[in-house]
C-alpha cells in the first residue's frame, strides 16, 4: 500500500500544521507573523533594500479598513489583519498563478483562513459585508503598492485596481523595513487588537 505524501509543515513553535485539514489549536500568532514577514508581494518584484511582505500589506490593508470604517469592532480590524494569514504556509499566488492552480487553490485557502478565525476568536467565515470592506482596503493597498514599490504609473495602476480617493491615503508612505521589524509589528498589532476584543 502506498504512502500518503506529507501533508502537514512544522512550524518554529513546534506546531505541526496539517494542511488538508487544519485545527485551531495548531495555529500560532508567531508562526503567523514570522512567516509573512518572509513571504514578498509582487514576487519580489519591487524597489528598495527589503522585500514588500504580506505582513507589511497585512498592517497597511488593517489601516486602511480602519479609516474606511472607524465604527468597526477591533474583531473586524483583526479579521483585515488577517485577511492573508494563510499565505504564511501557502505562499503569496499571484493571481494568474492562482488561476492556473484552479479550484483547489480556494480550498485550502479556506480551510486555513476559517482555522486562524476560529484560533483568534472569530467566525470561521466572516460576513459578506465585512468581506466586501477588507477586499476594498486590499484593492487601495494594491494600488498603492503598485504605484509607490512596484513600477506601475497611476494610470496604469488605476486599470487594475481603481483610483482611491486622495484624502484616504494622502499621509500613507509605504517604508519597506527588515523583515523582524515588521514580524515584531505585526505581532504587536495583532496583540492590541485582541485587548480590545475582550
Amino acid at each position: 500500500m502506498a504512502q500518503q505524501p506529507r501533508a502537514w509543515q512544522r512550524m518554529l513553535s513546534g506546531r505541526r500544521l496539517d494542511l488538508l485539514d487544519p485545527t485551531p489549536v495548531d495555529i500560532e500568532i508567531e508562526d503567523i507573523a514570522h512567516g509573512l514577514a518572509f513571504v514578498a508581494r509582487w514576487n519580489g518584484q519591487t524597489h528598495g533594500d527589503y522585500a514588500y511582505s504580506v505582513a507589511e500589506h497585512s498592517l497597511l490593508v488593517e489601516t486602511l479598513f480602519a479609516r474606511m470604517n472607524p465604527k468597526a469592532p477591533a474583531k473586524w480590524c483583526l479579521a483585515a489583519l488577517l485577511h492573508d494569514a494563510p499565505e504564511y504556509v501557502i505562499g503569496d499566488m499571484i493571481s494568474p498563478v492562482k488561476a492556473a492552480v484552479g479550484p483547489g487553490y480556494g480550498a485550502l485557502d479556506d480551510r486555513l483562513t476559517a482555522a486562524i478565525h476560529l484560533r483568534f476568536g472569530l467566525p470561521a467565515v466572516i460576513p459578506a459585508s465585512v468581506k466586501k470592506q477588507i477586499k476594498k482596503a486590499d484593492k487601495i493597498s494594491a494600488w498603492m503598492e503598485a504605484t509607490q514599490i512596484a513600477g506601475f504609473s497611476p494610470d496604469e495602476s488605476s486599470k487594475f485596481f481603481g483610483r482611491p480617493e486622495a484624502g484616504l491615503i494622502s499621509d500613507l508612505q509605504i517604508v519597506l523595513r527588515p523583515p523582524v521589524e515588521t514580524r515584531n509589528a505585526f505581532t504587536a498589532r495583532h496583540d492590541r487588537l485582541l485587548e480590545q476584543m475582550t
